[in-house]
């Protein structure tokens, strides 16, 4: 049985990974955005995470150091911020100049809640010895304020301990199936060098699914499942994507008004405010 990793009472990292989990809950909150897309086509949504994956991890660390009293409200690092390093793992530190090994190290990833997948589909595959006991992975959904434009807003994070992940993951790969074979894991280190080799390795994965975290049963599903019914102008998260998809498909405008009419009832049905959104649907459909 894969358990999380105890923190030791008496460390100091203990206590700052407390306040660094508040500051992470906090930051939808605080989130801002110079950001504001207009004009963009319906059926080009899917690829936001692409867009503008990077640019809002990069204001979600501003995010973190301006929320320095969450997580450091007596002044204890104050010779420490939070860093973004996008092609070195973890891509967050906690750090400070003088070549100091950082604090806390923090796997940041975004979710583009309208992703044609309806579920994350970022790879985590990093060797659970290139992090340590401290270090955590946070996923934060966002959306666009009006939908389909607007400034990116940011929803509840899904924040684990990054190396039980990374042993759950590798637990799961390796009894997926009476036939799979064993994850290699490389010589590493926590923080390791820019370039150097940290994820786990495999020669089982023709897919190219190792690391897909958001398959492993009892991670991250409970999470998922609540973020996707988020509600976007009254419509959940959920629904959103699969109106989405039915102009993402090949077909006659009748069979799609044939399929939008199924979506609307099946939105409803599954809804406490299941006349509005019905109706919502509908008005779509009209225009």
């Amino acid at each position: 049985m894969i358990e999380r990793y105890e923190l030791p009472i008496d460390d100091e990292r203990t206590t700052l990974r407390e306040g660094v989990v508040r500051a992470l809950r906090a930051v939808p909150m605080h989130f801002t955005s110079t950001i504001n897309i207009e004009g963009i086509s319906a059926t080009d949504l899917f690829a936001m995470n692409t867009l503008l994956g990077g640019a809002i991890e990069e204001q979600t660390v501003a995010t973190l150091n301006a929320t320095r009293a969450i997580w450091d409200p007596t002044g204890r690092w104050a010779d420490y911020e939070f860093r973004r390093y996008a092609e070195s793992f973890p891509d967050v530190r906690l750090e400070c100049d003088g070549g100091e090994v950082p604090l806390i190290g923090i796997e940041l990833k975004g979710w583009y809640l309208l992703a044609k997948e309806e579920v994350p589909s970022f790879r985590f595959r990093a060797s659970a010895n290139a992090m340590t006991i401290w270090d955590l992975i946070a996923v934060f959904p966002w959306s666009l304020s009006n939908v389909i434009s607007g400034k990116p807003i940011l929803e509840s994070p899904y924040i684990e301990q990054a190396k039980y992940a990374a042993d759950l993951r590798t637990y799961y790969w390796e009894h997926r199936s009476d036939i799979a074979q064993p994850v290699k894991h490389p010589n590493t280190h926590p923080y390791p060098e820019a370039g150097s080799s940290y994820s786990d390795i495999v020669h089982d994965d023709r897919g190219g699914n190792f690391g897909r975290i958001a398959r492993i049963n009892g991670l991250m599903d409970d999470w998922i499942s609540d973020t996707m019914k988020t509600t976007l102008a009254g419509i959940e998260a959920r629904w959103w994507v699969r109106f989405l998809k039915l102009f993402d498909e090949r077909g006659d405008e009748e069979a799609i008004r044939a399929k939008f009419t199924r979506l609307a009832q099946d939105a409803g049905h599954d809804s406490q405010w299941a006349d509005e959104v019905a109706e919502h649907f509908l008005r779509l459909m009209e225009m």
